[in-house]
């Protein structure tokens, strides 16, 4: 399980399980929230007074067969655009949830290896 720190373990994990296709599956009076992606992983949003500022040390790395169209889906549903980045041939896009929390969007890994 990942967990992930937040003022909002209620919406913050909602807002993660429809962009996932995920689903909420314990929320324990809204103080630690559990929810699963389609794929089987396991996120927690655990409530904090005080979120750590600065960049996250984990982040989550999303791929899609047409990542542009994911980003805009994305930025469409709350998300924002940090930075579109590339190296060697290899291209992603680094965005923040509605919380600040990076997470970044690419296609297959299997062609960066």
């Amino acid at each position: 399980m990942i967990t992930i720190d937040t003022t909002d373990p209620v919406g913050l994990g909602t807002w993660w399980a429809a962009q996932t296709d995920g689903r909420v599956v314990a929320e324990n009076d809204g103080f630690f929230v559990v929810m699963t992606t389609a794929s089987g992983t396991v996120l927690s949003f655990q409530k904090v007074d005080d979120p750590t500022p600065g960049k996250n040390r984990i982040h989550l790395d999303l791929t899609s067969d047409d990542p542009a169209a994911e980003v805009r889906r994305l930025t469409a549903a709350g998300a924002t655009t940090i930075a579109e980045q590339e190296m060697s041939g290899f291209a992603w896009v680094t965005m923040a949830d509605p919380d600040g929390n990076e997470f970044c969007v690419s296609g297959a890994h299997a062609a960066a290896v």
